[in-house]
């Protein structure tokens, strides 16, 4: 093994320090302020109360945050190592308090090492060591007990929790205690690194010998035991911080410490590049790449920093929904699975802010500008769109996870949630990425790379390098860079992934136009510079028809960088029709309509943007639904009139047509329509006459062409459409194949849902003869088609038709139904809390749509919708409950109750 050596070696990019980066007003300052507004005015007795609570301290008669980060249960002990009396024996709740203040901690140092206004600056930095002394104070105080394995210990309870850790406890019995470690570890550190606390970096190198004492004695086989247990054995990013203590203390103990960390059996087949994800707890393990990469750097071995690049292609693009996020109720699902890993709980906000700093982390490693696409979507999309557009005192007003499924609503708050504490930091340092630079040792070419386009102003001081960006990006493809720099300066310009084809990307230097080569991602601007040089970026902004790797039928639409939602409260797909609106790259040239209100109109849609940060209930992902197999232009024969005929595996001709999303030129659009043609008509799905119709439209389309008026283009049309119509495919039957369809006696509800059973009619038409019409549900057999009407029950439902006319020609149409006409039924329990108290667990079932929420009501208490189990405290007099599930398709259970006994008596 190689010794440890305690500086990280030279990065190919480095970041910007957050000071030197001031952001102009633009989408980003608008959730920035609004959190900067929670730091300044949160009392920092109340995210210490918990920690003094624990400690016998006065807690200044403050109240914690709340939520998961509240005090624990009123009879429970701050229990050292070896004097838990079991669970059976021991109240207790909460039992992750203490995150939540690291967390804080952490957003009010970068808050303050990135405010550019002194008077903030100094009161940020005051808040900081006003939690920093409270933090020592308390860590003091427990040593000062003896109760504990180490002096270092510092918690909001007991060393109990570590100690059940070391036996296995599971998940329920303890909540991941360190994971929460981390969070005020990483939160002390914060502290020194932004603000310059020597207190900070003593308190937290004092918890990391703490943690050296208790894990340096554990046998390895015990220790991948731990690390592999569900939740309970969350380390978050202990790894990390253990090196960063090593680089910042010089002991080289604490990368001995992070390798305790080590979780053998992930890092083997990561290393080794096999896939093994699937069911895995994402951010429990997400967050401990950091640390790999930093065990990488420390020790030399290949084996971390190759784990974590593996793991990195695993995760992106094939389990990356559009916004940037990733896993379903807080697991990876299967490889490529995205479509096909679509639930009601998907895309934990967590995850994102982990996943955010590893696409940081290996750009500084690499330079690559995959790591910067990535950066740029997920932080635009998911990270900005997490934060309510509200103002607020005392909550960070953030989603916990950030759905993707039809009719997902974002829920905010999460005051005390781990994604609540992750919030915290998200929207305090979004100038954390725009840039990166590099300096030549010798004194050569100095390097700066602009990887997001935001209105901001960078300084390098002592390279004597500073540019202004000027632009309305996401809203504008263009940006306006004023470079004040004298003598060699390399800029490197990143080529966004969506600026292609059509999309252009151009630049001018004092309005002189460049020639561009996008090398690896990045136009390179490199001259002798003067100041007030200024270069000017063009990237028209299109949109974009994207569909998910495993589903082309499924589609999200995309302007730029922008996620664009479909406001609808249905929860059943909702159907997009763009046929005639694409482009030879697959862009959409649609007659998207801007409105007032900050959203687009699109036919019958109302698009806004993921980053809006409004409440409406949205569908991020749509259902590709075209009727006719039609392309672009002004031609009437470009729409062939022709059905869009699905194949058995309910692919249409267009899904399969464009399935790689687009071309490079228009001969490969063609030869593509005419193979597609081929294999729907040895299908049986086109007939040769529709299939000559479908050429022609082709031929005729303005897909690929300059302009579309019609001059100019006729004899190369002919040319084209003779060329394709020799090489149609024939058939030796000639006329229309049935035409054949489903039509339901009622519309459903506005979820999408039918709330009754519905009556489906099927009918098909032919030119001669009679056609046989038959019908199926799901898999079933195969039924005639009568003229009664087929009703389903319960579920969703593909209802599957087919008519086969006398020659063999055979026609199917596919219909989506879904049913649910029964409420969700809660199942309510509770477990008494000592004499005074009592937890409470709402516990929902609905086995069709899926329970859309649980709302609960008691004295004094608004209608509130139901997270996680939560505690009453228990008066002198019975309580009522009311509490009732509503489920996606829009049932309702009846309102029911649970009485609660008076409190027993002293």
């Amino acid at each position: 093994m190689p010794e440890a050596v305690l500086q990280a070696p030279a990065r190919v990019a480095e970041p910007f320090p957050l000071a030197d980066v001031v952001l102009h007003d633009g989408v980003f300052t608008r959730a920035r302020d609004q959190m900067l507004h929670l730091a300044r005015v949160y009392p920092v007795d109340r995210l210490l109360a918990v920690f003094r609570a624990n400690a016998g301290l006065d807690t200044r008669s403050a109240l914690p945050p709340g939520g998961w980060e509240d005090f624990g249960h009123p009879d429970e002990v701050a229990w050292g190592p070896g004097d838990y009396p079991g669970r059976e024996a021991a109240p207790t709740a909460n039992l992750l308090r203490g995150h939540y203040a690291g967390h804080f901690l952490s957003m009010l140092a970068l808050a303050a090492g990135g405010a550019d206004d002194a008077v903030v600056r100094d009161e940020l930095r005051a808040r900081v060591d006003a939690m920093v002394e409270g933090l020592r104070e308390v860590q003091e105080t427990l040593a000062a007990t003896g109760r504990y394995s180490h002096p270092g210990f510092l918690a909001a309870y007991g060393e109990w929790q570590f100690s059940r850790l070391e036996g296995l406890a599971p998940y329920g019995e303890i909540w991941a205690p360190y994971y929460t470690c981390h969070k005020i570890m990483a939160g002390l550190l914060d502290a020194h690194r932004h603000t310059g606390s020597v207190v900070a970096l003593d308190v937290a190198a004092e918890m990391g010998r703490w943690v050296h004492g208790r894990l340096s004695v554990l046998p390895a086989e015990q220790r991948a035991q731990m690390w592999a247990l569900y939740i309970a054995g969350e380390a978050g990013g202990m790894n990390e911080v253990l090196c960063d203590l090593a680089v910042l203390t010089g002991d080289k103990v604490f990368v001995e410490t992070a390798r305790l960390f080590d979780l053998d059996s992930l890092l083997d087949f990561a290393a080794a590049g096999r896939d093994e994800l699937d069911g895995m707890h994402a951010n429990q393990h997400a967050a401990t790449l950091l640390g790999y990469l930093a065990l990488g750097d420390l020790t030399g071995e290949a084996r971390y920093t190759d784990a974590v690049v593996h793991l990195w292609d695993m995760l992106v693009p094939g389990r990356t929904y559009a916004h940037g996020g990733s896993g379903e109720n807080e697991l990876w699902g299967p490889a490529g699975a995205v479509a096909g890993d679509i639930g009601n709980r998907n895309a934990e906000t967590c995850v994102t802010y982990n996943m955010l700093k590893i696409a940081r982390a290996l750009f500084e490693r690499t330079g690559e500008a995959r790591f910067a696409d990535y950066y740029e979507r997920a932080v635009t999309n998911q990270v900005l769109g997490s934060r309510h557009d509200v103002g607020s005192d005392d909550s960070p007003e953030v989603t916990y996870m950030f759905p993707v499924h039809p009719g997902a609503l974002r829920e905010y708050d999460n005051v005390g949630t781990c994604c609540g504490g992750t919030g915290l930091e998200n929207h305090v340092k979004y100038q954390d990425s725009v840039y990166f630079r590099a300096a030549a040792p010798d004194g050569g070419t100095r390097t700066v790379w602009v990887n997001l386009y935001v209105a901001s102003t960078a300084s390098w001081p002592e390279a004597g390098v500073r540019i202004v960006q000027e632009t309305a990006y996401p809203l504008e493809g263009a940006s306006r860079i004023r470079v004040d720099a004298t003598g060699d300066l390399e800029l490197r310009l990143r080529v966004p992934g969506w600026a292609t084809g059509a999309a252009r990307f151009s630049v001018r230097v004092d309005g002189e136009a460049q020639t561009v080569r996008a090398d690896g991602g990045y136009v390179a601007v490199r001259r002798d510079w003067r100041p007030g040089t200024v270069v000017e970026i063009d990237m028209p902004l299109t949109l974009r028809e994207v569909p998910a790797p495993d589903d082309t039928s499924v589609v999200t639409l995309e302007l730029g960088p922008t996620v664009l939602l479909a406001r609808s409260a249905a929860t059943t797909w909702l159907p997009i029709q763009a046929a005639t609106w694409r482009r030879l790259d697959g862009t959409l040239d649609a007659p998207l309509t801007p409105a007032d209100d900050g959203t687009w109109r699109l036919g019958d849609l109302v698009l806004e943007p993921t980053w809006s940060g409004s409440d409406a209930r949205y569908h991020m992902y749509l259902r590709r639904a075209d009727a006719r197999i039609a392309f672009a232009g002004t031609d009437p024969a470009a729409d062939s009139g022709v059905p869009n005929a699905a194949r058995a595996d309910s692919r249409t001709f267009l899904d399969v047509l464009w399935a790689d999303g687009g071309f490079a030129d228009r001969a490969g659009f063609l030869e593509a329509v005419l193979r597609t043609t081929d294999e729907f008509v040895e299908l049986g799905l086109l007939s040769a006459a529709e299939a000559r119709d479908v050429l022609v439209a082709a031929a005729r389309s303005a897909v690929g062409r300059e302009d579309d008026d019609g001059v100019g283009h006729v004899a190369a049309r002919e040319t084209e459409e003779a060329a394709l119509l020799s090489r149609a495919p024939t058939t030796t039957h000639e006329g229309s194949a049935p035409r054949v369809e489903i039509v339901a006696a009622t519309a459903p509800g506005v979820t999408g849902w039918y709330l009754r059973p519905p009556e489906l009619t099927v009918s098909a038409r032919v030119d001669v003869g009679e056609p046989v019409v038959e019908v199926r549900v799901g898999d079933e057999p195969w039924q005639l088609a009568g003229p009664a009407p087929l009703v389903l029950s319960d579920g969703v439902h593909t209802v599957t038709a087919r008519a086969v006319d006398e020659a063999g020609r055979e026609r199917r149409v596919v219909r989506e139904v879904s049913v649910d006409t029964r409420p969700p039924r809660t199942t309510v329990t509770t477990r008494r809390l000592g004499p005074r108290g009592v937890e409470i667990n709402l516990a929902a079932v609905d086995d069709v749509s899926g329970v859309d929420s649980i709302r609960w009501k008691g004295p004094d208490t608004f209608w509130a919708t139901f997270a996680e189990p939560f505690s009453r405290a228990l008066s002198d007099v019975p309580q009522v409950i009311e509490f009732a599930a509503t489920d996606r398709a829009g049932n309702q259970e009846p309102v029911r109750t649970l009485v609660l006994p008076p409190a027993d008596a002293e």
